[in-house]
């Protein structure tokens, strides 16, 4: 390996600086193309012009939030989201799990990603019966600060006071991102006899099920916000089966398709 001297680097740097090709000053100076870029790219960093593409902005600190697009990402994240950071990775990521059988809530997730996040780039990865809709980003820390080592259900989950503002802003989309992660709207039914003949009655019912009971929590409170009515089923179950408050549901959330 040949190693050049101080004062050829810079002359090259000279040269560079001064707007001269770096194809032009590897050829006067007789050295190869890649260690002239290199010797740029370091001089560029160390003055502090980034030749790369600028890092976003925090979408919470330095920009507007999109705030009911936030509000459904939110539900999602505390449903089926996760963020990781391991020591390979220089920035966190973001991932959601969306199973193949409901495309249109990936769509969904992915749009609510670039709405919250529009200057980072999301992708999809593959996954045995899902796809996990994923970005990087390191403002993650800043916009989901439930985020922390362990499961969330063996950790207290606690809206920030900028969190609920949005929640009660915009209810009904914290709603759908959680019935869109960790819920389901199914069709019950039930025989009974009248007149002696055999009757098949079908009703439809919403449920939501995490193990967390900060989440439910946060869950029923929403709920008693816009005026579902709502029961547990089990201390890790919540049914909405009145007839009205499955309109309201029907109206603003839906099956997951």
């Amino acid at each position: 390996m040949y190693f050049h001297g101080t004062a050829v680097r810079r002359t090259a740097l000279t040269l560079l600086r001064d707007g001269t090709r770096n194809v032009d000053v590897a050829r006067q100076l007789n050295i190869p193309l890649g260690t002239i870029s290199y010797w740029k790219h370091v001089d560029r960093a160390k003055r502090g012009e980034c030749p790369g593409r600028p890092s976003p902005p925090c979408p919470r600190c330095e920009s507007e939030l999109a705030s009911p697009a936030y509000s459904y990402l939110l539900g999602l994240y505390l449903g089926d989201g996760h963020i990781i950071q391991n020591r390979a990775m220089r920035v966190p990521s973001l991932s959601i799990a969306c199973a193949d059988a409901h495309p249109g809530l990936m769509d969904e997730c992915e749009q609510a990603m670039r709405s919250v996040f529009p200057g980072n780039s999301v992708c999809r990865v593959r996954r045995k019966g899902c796809h996990e809709v994923k970005l990087y980003s390191k403002h993650l820390w800043c916009v989901f600060p439930q985020h922390g080592p362990g499961k969330k259900h063996e950790r207290p989950i606690v809206l920030e006071p900028w969190q609920q503002a949005i929640v009660d802003a915009h209810p009904w989309e914290f709603v759908r991102g959680l019935i869109h992660s960790d819920g389901c709207r199914i069709t019950n039914w039930t025989e009974k006899i009248i007149g002696g003949v055999h009757k098949r009655y079908e009703y439809p019912r919403y449920f939501f099920s995490n193990l967390s009971g900060d989440i439910i929590r946060l869950f029923t409170d929403t709920l008693d916000r816009v005026g579902v009515a709502w029961k547990m089923a089990n201390p890790r179950n919540v049914s909405i089966a009145k007839r009205a408050a499955v309109a309201l549901m029907d109206t603003h959330v839906g099956p997951k398709h």
